[in-house]
């Protein structure tokens, strides 16, 4: 059954609105990505290095602005409800994208990334909006589709943005700002409110800033547990982004062609996992062992990717990989119950939080561990010792989420 804050009634088209959400919000995102860089260095007149000192601090900004204003705009989405908040982000994600596609230097390029950050901190409403609309039981198969949305996302975006950069570097930008806005829009029309004003909460910058709100994550002893094991899961992740092309490259010699393949056979096949297996594995199983399995994977899945001596080893483990989407969306139903309907923003916020911690501190870590072991100077060579840290991380996560979950198998 549907939460009972909906105030207009769970409309399919509302759902779907918000999965196109996550979907344009990622997309936006993606699409921009082979041609940010290059942009960057076009300002920076071909100097790469410096070029890539200043596509990292863009990085880290835009990690940091979505760790300050996730909880923000949960926050403000449990006083003011889900609707004005996820429209004006939408439409505030689209007008920063028009601001960067006309930037005229390296300055307001950055000041757009910024904004861009603080925009697309919509994913904790979205998480809040769907907590609001689908029962407990259902609820980890629609955060299931949300990871479908945001894997979409992924993978068309860079695709998009390599097409239409051939262009014009600056096309992409067009391109992300209309989806943004078109989607605002649509939006307007289709998207009902989801929190009732009696399940509403006073807004309070000691909720909202990011220290408050992971203060929410300690006032339950399963929760504050599974945050952990939440954190440690999106440290893990950091890796496949920081430093996969790297790795694949140095170890297999393979170029863009059979990396880009790659990682969307691990986007393709984490969909299907998400979109398709979540609701009746967890309906079968249970959550906390759903979380427990899809852990495992993916600690196995890495271990494998760490220890191939061959390319088509590696790819042996991008199905193993797979499931380990099982774990987000089950983990995040669990921790959706153990907060009031008044609190689901806030929580999605906090949520958001961790992510934006992990993406700060994950790329160095990862990107230091390769470096190290592949070193000359090391005494050991191996160039998969960020995997094993990654499949070390997941394993410690699955240890956690055993300990606080245990006795609801």
């Amino acid at each position: 059954m549907p939460s009972p804050s909906m105030t207009t009634g769970a409309r399919p088209a509302a759902v779907v609105f918000i999965l196109i959400t996550v979907l344009l919000d990622v997309l936006s995102f993606g699409v921009i990505i082979p041609v940010l860089p290059v942009l960057v260095e076009r300002f920076m007149s071909g100097d790469t290095a410096r070029a890539a000192e200043i596509f990292g601090l863009m990085a880290t900004a835009w990690a940091f602005m979505q760790f300050v204003c996730s909880p923000i705009q949960g926050a403000l989405s449990d006083r003011f409800g889900r609707r004005p908040v996820v429209l004006l982000s939408n439409a505030g994600l689209g007008l920063d994208y028009v601001l960067m596609a006309l930037a005229p230097d390296i300055t307001w390029l950055f000041v757009g990334r910024v904004l861009s950050g603080m925009a697309s901190s919509s994913f904790s409403t979205a998480g809040a909006y769907i907590a609001d609309v689908t029962g407990a039981e259902q609820r980890a198969a629609a955060f299931g589709k949300m990871g479908v949305a945001f894997g979409l996302g992924f993978v068309l975006g860079p695709a998009v943005g390599g097409l239409l950069g051939a262009v014009d570097p600056r096309l992409p930008f067009w391109g992300a700002a209309a989806t943004s806005l078109l989607n605002a829009c649509y939006g307007y029309f289709v998207l009902p409110e989801s929190l009732a004003p009696e399940h509403r909460r006073a807004f309070s910058w000691s909720r909202a800033n990011p220290i408050g709100a992971l203060v929410l994550l300690r006032s339950h002893r399963e929760l504050f547990g599974l945050a952990i094991a939440e954190f440690l899961m999106s440290l893990a992740h950091v890796v496949l982004p920081s430093v996969t092309v790297l790795y694949l490259g140095y170890k297999f010699g393979w170029d863009s062609t059979a990396v880009g393949l790659t990682l969307a056979a691990v986007g393709i096949s984490a969909m299907i996992v998400q979109g398709v297996l979540v609701g009746p594995v967890t309906r079968a199983y249970g959550e906390p062992r759903t979380v427990r399995t899809g852990l495992f994977c993916g600690a196995l899945g890495f271990s494998i990717y760490a220890l191939a001596p061959h390319g088509w080893v590696y790819c042996l483990g991008i199905p193993i990989m797979s499931f380990w989407g099982l774990a987000g969306p089950a983990m995040q139903s669990l921790m959706t119950r153990r907060v009031s309907h008044m609190e689901q923003g806030r929580l999605q916020g906090a949520i958001a939080s961790l992510i934006g911690i992990a993406g700060l501190i994950g790329p160095s870590l990862f990107t230091q561990t390769f470096a190290y072991f592949i070193n000359p100077a090391a005494r050991w060579h191996f160039p998969g010792a960020p995997f094993v840290l990654a499949s070390c991380l997941l394993l410690l996560a699955m240890t956690i989420a055993w300990r606080v979950t245990r006795f609801q198998d």
